[in-house]
């Protein structure tokens, strides 16, 4: 194939740009904290382009965590392919892959636990997304911590559950080196704790 067959790649669409710009400003500076005109102007569009694609700046609130949600899931199903048939290594690298790695460069913790905080209220578009993706988590903690067979499987899931959301939230106050940097030992301890075997009882 010669270098003339070759099409230039397509610029973005007003959409994409729209939707990646508001991705940047609301993970920088909160989704209240961002207005509509903002977004349009960075991205180089018009708001009638925005509604558009987007019938309210709460749809695309919820289409960026949406986004958010489905690049997690994707890393976290790479780390349980990566560790076939052991779901303590698979646990700990979920661990991992979520408290050490922040979403952006800014450390701002998860985009979508920061959207709960801004939004209480449970008819708001972007909490349900969030939310709805907090219960996949806990579901899927408590799948793998029943595949290796801990004696009380349910509460070693959300006790890691708790881990990564602490982990993540005052990773935003003290950095990595802060109470963060033991997340992994901690996991480790709740994960022993809950499938060392017990003591047998003395005669």
């Amino acid at each position: 194939m010669s270098k003339d067959d070759i099409s230039p790649p397509k610029p973005p669409r007003a959409a994409e740009r729209i939707l990646a710009t508001a991705a940047e400003l609301f993970y920088r500076q909160g989704f209240r904290a961002v207005g509509v005109d903002e977004i349009v102007t960075r991205a180089g569009a018009t708001k009638p382009t925005l509604y558009r694609a987007f019938p309210s700046k709460d749809h695309l609130i919820a289409a960026y965590l949406k986004a958010q949600s489905d690049a997690f899931w994707s890393a976290a199903d790479a780390v349980a392919a990566a560790h076939p048939d052991d779901p303590r290594a698979q646990l700990l690298a979920l661990v991992d892959s979520v408290v050490e790695t922040p979403s952006r460069t800014s450390g701002r913790g998860c985009a979508l636990t920061n959207a709960t905080v801004e939004y209480p209220a449970d008819d708001h578009l972007g909490r349900q997304v969030a939310v709805a993706h907090k219960q996949r988590l806990r579901e899927r903690l408590r799948e793998i911590t029943k595949a290796m067979d801990a004696r009380r499987p349910k509460k070693l899931a959300d006790s890691l559950l708790l881990l990564i959301e602490g982990a993540q939230i005052t990773r935003q106050m003290f950095g990595k080196d802060g109470p963060a940097g033991a997340a992994r030992g901690a996991a480790e301890a709740l994960i022993d704790a809950h499938t060392r075997a017990e003591p047998e009882a003395p005669d």
